[in-house]
């Protein structure tokens, strides 16, 4: 089993009457309630949860693109990678991913990509994304095309990454008369490729032609199982068994000394993400067009509650979170590893408005306790997870 710490970067410092006058922390939250003060330590302090992720024993540390909200300070991943790149020596530093579908210039991702493969010493991991229905909004990017030029900038920077030669490049989205890039990646052919999915047939059966890893965004096991079973029928019929490892699940993850103190400390902290932070309207999220039929027919059978709507005590059963004491954790993690057939645990740690004392001690009781239990998992069939 490999371990990935994961950060998405909250500002936590919603105003008191959020819940009364704001919809959602997204696109048209008013940046007014940025305080620069407390954003340069929020910075800081993140970076420096990261780094010590490492330390611990973290196989990856790693960062996403969210544009234009509270939940996710990090409009360019890769301005945080390239900052953790000469501040660690070991763990791969996953950029999960960058939003290639919203990028007027996808070509610049190829080449800083590249670069920061070069920085980490061949340790960087490259994660594309298609970005949220709101990103494509506020971008003014038509949401119905998300498909199509994610498909096109995934081909455009394998071809940079892998060709020899000058080429031009004429496609439905993009144009360049001239894609000659300067560096190359340092790992070759390029280096490994993380697609998140949320139930999208379409990503499911991408991935699996392309031996990328697939992992899973915040959902019921539930319907993790079903994302992790579609991608594996998916790997079949390409005619490929796909390593446990290319499966990565995703979640946050809370532990504390006892059962207790993990539940009376965490419950703030997942209701501010799940309650606050992930809170959106359905009409932004998933545009007219954002989704083919097929995949939006299978999101509305799964007969998801939005974020908003689950309480505490749902998040827990329904599998979003793991909260307990170590042994607890370790126990409901081999229950989901036996259900969902994973070989990486993408944790979020740094969870809401949880403060950094919290989420250090979390971070060592996992990396301690928990981390050398689980490890030996994932190397095991993934058969009975699929069946």
């Amino acid at each position: 089993m490999r371990f990935v710490f994961f950060h998405l970067m909250p500002y936590p410092y919603l105003p008191d009457d959020f819940d009364e006058n704001h919809r959602s922390p997204s696109l048209t939250f008013p940046s007014k309630y940025f305080d620069p003060r407390l954003g340069r330590e929020l910075y800081h302090r993140y970076l420096d949860e990261l780094e010590y992720a490492e330390t611990l024993g973290f196989d990856g540390i790693a960062v996403n693109e969210h544009h234009q909200t509270a939940y996710g300070l990090m409009p360019s991943p890769n301005l945080m990678a390239a900052a953790l790149s000469r501040r660690t020596e070991r763990a791969q530093i996953m950029v999960l991913g960058n939003a290639i579908g919203i990028r007027g210039n996808p070509l610049r991702v190829a080449e800083e990509i590249a670069m920061l493969d070069h920085l980490t010493n061949g340790r960087i991991v490259s994660g594309f994304v298609r970005g949220i229905g709101w990103e494509y909004f506020g971008h003014s990017v038509n949401p119905t095309r998300s498909r199509s030029r994610f498909n096109e900038a995934h081909d455009l920077i394998i071809k940079a990454w892998t060709s020899d030669d000058v080429f031009q490049w004429y496609g439905d989205n993009y144009e360049y008369r001239y894609v000659n890039l300067w560096p190359k990646p340092l790992q070759r052919p390029h280096p490994p490729i993380y697609i998140p999915g949320a139930g999208s047939t379409e990503t499911m059966k991408f991935v699996a032609e392309h031996g990328y890893t697939y992992m899973s965004v915040y959902a019921p096991s539930r319907v993790v199982k079903m994302w992790f079973d579609g991608y594996r029928a998916a790997a079949e019929e390409a005619g490929v068994t796909p390593d446990p490892e290319k499966i990565g699940f995703s979640l946050p993850v809370y532990v504390a000394e006892t059962d207790e103190q993990a539940h009376r400390e965490a419950k703030q902290y997942l209701e501010w993400l799940f309650l606050k932070g992930l809170k959106q309207g359905t009409e932004i999220v998933s545009p007219p067009g954002y989704m083919s039929q097929g995949s939006m027919r299978g999101i509305l059978k799964a007969g998801l509650k939005p974020f908003a709507e689950l309480s505490y005590e749902e998040l827990l059963a329904q599998g979003y979170a793991v909260v307990g004491s170590p042994r607890t954790v370790t126990e409901r993690f081999g229950e989901l590893h036996e259900q969902l057939g994973f070989g990486q645990l993408i944790a979020l740690m740094s969870i809401g408005n949880a403060p950094h004392e919290h989420t250090k001690r979390s971070m060592e009781l996992f990396a301690s306790e928990v981390m050398p239990a689980l490890r030996p998992l994932g190397v095991a069939s993934t058969a009975g997870a699929a069946s």
